[in-house]
C-alpha cells in the first residue's frame, strides 16, 4: 500500500497542494512552522478519522475558511482507490470513495493504513491515561477497521448518560444506557485485552533489542475487576458497577465505570515507567510500543505506511537503527525533518522541501 497523489485544499497552511508521491523513501524537509507535519498529519488523518495533535477538526481548517478536503490516489496490490475526506467547521464530515458517498466515515477505514512516530509519543508513556486508551483503540481499528464503529459506539452512549447524569435523572431513566454501556464496554474491554495480549510478547523482545538490561512489560488497569477477553462477564461486572456506583455518579455527574476510564500500564523492572524511566528509556518504551504494532500488522499480510515525524533529532543512535531497519521492510515512508543532517546519512529517498505552505524538490 502506498499513496501515489496527495492533495490538500485548506487544509492547515496548505490552500492548495497537488503532490506526486512514490513508493520508497519521501522526506519532507522545512523548518519549524513552515508546513511538513501538515502533510504527514493529512495522512494520519485519513487512517484515523482524527490527528495526532489535536483533538477536533477546526484547527485543520485554513483560518478564515469552513471546508477543507484531502484528496488521495491509494495503491493496493490489485486496484487504486479514490478518497476524498471533507472536512467542515459546521457540519457533519464527509467521505467519497472511487467518487461515490459513503453513507459513513466509517467505511473509509482500512483505505489508508499508516503507523506514525513522533515527538508525541514521549507523551504516550508520560502523559494522560486518555492517551494511551486511543493508543490501544487505533491499533485495534488498525488490525480491525470494525472496531471504529464499536469506539464510537461506546463513545455516544457514555456521553448520552453523563448528560442525564448530570440532569440527575433517576435509575429508571438511565436504564437504558447502562444496558448499552455495558455491552458496548464489555466489548470494548475484551478487544483491548485480547490485543494486549497479542502484544505483550513482541513488545518485551522488541524492548529488548532496542534497550538491553531492564524487562519491561504492560498491563491493562480497569475500572473492573479482573477484566477478561470474555465480552459478557466484562459486561455484568460494569452493569453490577453502574448500579453500585448510581449516587456517586450523580454527585459527580459522569459515569465511574467502562473502558473510558481504563489505562494501559507500562513497566520496567515492575516499576511504573511514568514516574520511574528515565528520558532515554521512556523514548525505548515508547518506540518498542509502536515497533510492536508495525510488527504485529505485518503479520496480517498488511505493510502500512510509515510515518516519522521529525523524531531522527530525538533519537541516538542505536534507536535510529531500529528505525532504519523498518524502512527496508515498508512499501512507503514518509519522513519529516528541519535540515537534511538530522537523517541518517543511510537514508535515500525523494526530497521535497517545504517552504511557507509550498512544496518543491528544488531547496529554496
Amino acid at each position: 500500500m502506498y499513496i501515489k497523489n496527495l492533495q490538500l485544499i485548506n487544509f492547515r497552511s496548505y490552500e492548495k497542494l497537488d503532490l506526486n508521491l512514490k513508493p520508497g523513501v519521501n522526506i519532507f524537509i522545512g523548518k519549524n512552522g513552515e508546513g511538513k507535519t501538515n502533510i504527514v498529519e493529512s495522512v494520519i488523518f485519513q487512517t484515523f478519522l482524527n490527528s495526532h495533535r489535536v483533538s477536533t477538526v477546526q484547527p485543520l481548517i485554513k483560518l478564515n475558511q469552513e471546508t477543507a478536503y484531502i484528496r488521495s490516489k491509494i495503491a493496493h496490490p490489485n486496484r487504486d482507490i479514490d478518497l476524498v475526506l471533507e472536512l467542515n467547521s459546521n457540519k457533519p464530515n464527509k467521505a467519497q470513495i472511487n467518487q461515490n458517498q459513503t453513507k459513513s466515515q466509517k467505511e473509509v477505514f482500512g483505505l489508508v493504513q499508516s503507523i506514525y512516530f513522533s515527538p508525541e509519543d514521549l507523551d504516550l508513556v508520560r502523559g494522560d491515561s486518555g492517551l494511551r486508551r486511543k493508543f490501544l483503540d487505533e491499533y485495534a481499528t488498525l488490525k480491525s477497521p470494525k472496531i471504529a464503529a464499536l469506539t464510537s459506539d461506546y463513545e455516544k452512549a457514555i456521553r448520552q448518560r453523563n448528560r442525564l447524569l448530570k440532569s440527575r435523572s433517576n435509575k429508571e431513566s438511565l436504564s437504558p444506557w447502562d444496558d448499552q454501556v455495558a455491552n458496548l464496554g464489555g466489548q470494548l474491554i475484551a478487544v483491548r485485552i485480547n490485543l494486549i495480549n497479542e502484544l505483550l510478547p513482541i513488545f518485551q523482545s522488541t524492548y529488548d533489542q532496542i534497550s538491553n538490561g531492564k524487562s519491561a512489560t504492560i498491563q491493562y488497569k480497569s475500572s473492573i475487576e479482573s477484566p477478561s477477553n470474555n465480552p459478557q462477564v466484562n459486561s455484568e461486572k460494569i452493569q453490577k458497577g453502574l448500579t453500585t456506583a448510581y449516587q456517586l455518579e450523580i454527585e459527580r455527574g459522569f459515569t465511574l465505570i467502562g473502558p473510558h476510564r481504563d489505562d494501559l500500564i507500562l513497566k520496567l523492572d515492575n516499576q511504573p515507567v511514568k514516574t520511574y524511566a528515565s528520558h532515554g528509556e521512556s523514548w525505548s518504551i515508547a518506540l518498542a510500543l509502536k515497533l510492536s504494532i508495525f510488527k504485529d500488522i505485518q503479520k496480517l499480510g498488511t505493510k502500512p505506511i510509515l510515518i516519522l515525524d521529525d523524531v531522527f533529532a530525538e533519537l541516538d543512535e542505536e534507536r535510529r537503527s531500529h528505525l532504519l531497519n523498518v524502512i527496508d521492510e515498508v512499501e512507503q515512508t514518509l519522513i519529516t525533518c528541519a535540515v537534511v543532517s538530522d537523517l541518517p546519512t543511510q537514508i535515500k529517498g525523494e526530497k521535497y522541501f517545504v517552504r511557507s505552505g509550498f512544496v518543491s524538490n528544488y531547496e529554496a
